[in-house]
């Protein structure tokens, strides 16, 4: 991710939420990891789709907002199943989700 400029911290999970300023659902997403992040839990970057397009391409991400998990510093390399579907596939998640499932997810992380 260094070709990025974004320094993957070795220890805990971090984010990557690809987002767009006139996407509603980003900034409700945003809201939640926000907490989750001032809470310890996790760390953030939250990077803008329209100036990180080679970032979105490498991850074939076309659909905002986007998040992109790490764990220990590691791409998360395994898709998490919740409820019967593939919530995260190969470390991508697509789309807006309540903080009840994210916490969920960061459970199985």
């Amino acid at each position: 991710m260094r070709k990025y400029g974004i320094e993957v911290p070795k220890k805990g999970i971090f984010i990557i939420m690809l987002i767009s300023k006139w996407c509603k659902s980003c900034k409700l997403l945003s809201t939640i990891l926000e907490q989750f992040r001032d809470d310890g839990r996790i760390e953030l970057k939250e990077l803008d789709i329209l100036e990180n397009g080679n970032l979105a391409k490498e991850f074939n991400i076309h659909a905002i907002p986007a998040l992109i998990f790490f764990k220990d510093g590691t791409l998360l390399d395994e898709d998490i199943i919740m409820y019967g579907e593939s919530i995260i596939k190969k470390g991508i998640l697509i789309g807006s989700f309540n903080e009840i499932i994210l916490k969920e997810i960061m459970s199985q992380i």
